[in-house]
């Protein structure tokens, strides 16, 4: 995912800006793994292998994002760890 691409991109459930950290990027400035958040849902949105993981709460299944959250929590935003805390 290009930065230019997050820059087009609002939270599908209540349309508001997003915020991005960029955990890891390949050549050309493109996105392979980081987490997008709505500051105003505190929906997380991991971006894995380029690919952001935006599809409605009911269809997500917290085992295949789970390996991606503890891989990353060293770095996530203290909101992103309150938003799990607020999940689990």
């Amino acid at each position: 995912m290009t930065k230019s691409f997050f820059d087009k991109l609002c939270c599908p459930f209540d349309k508001s800006e997003l915020s991005i950290q960029v955990f890891t990027e390949k050549e050309n400035n493109v996105i392979h793994e980081g987490l997008i958040t709505c500051p105003t849902c505190k929906r997380l949105y991991p971006i894995i292998h380029g690919v952001p993981i935006m599809i409605p709460d009911a269809y997500r299944e917290a085992q295949l994002e789970k390996p991606f959250f503890i891989k990353w929590n060293d770095k996530l935003s203290l909101e992103a760890k309150a938003s799990l805390m607020l999940e689990e």
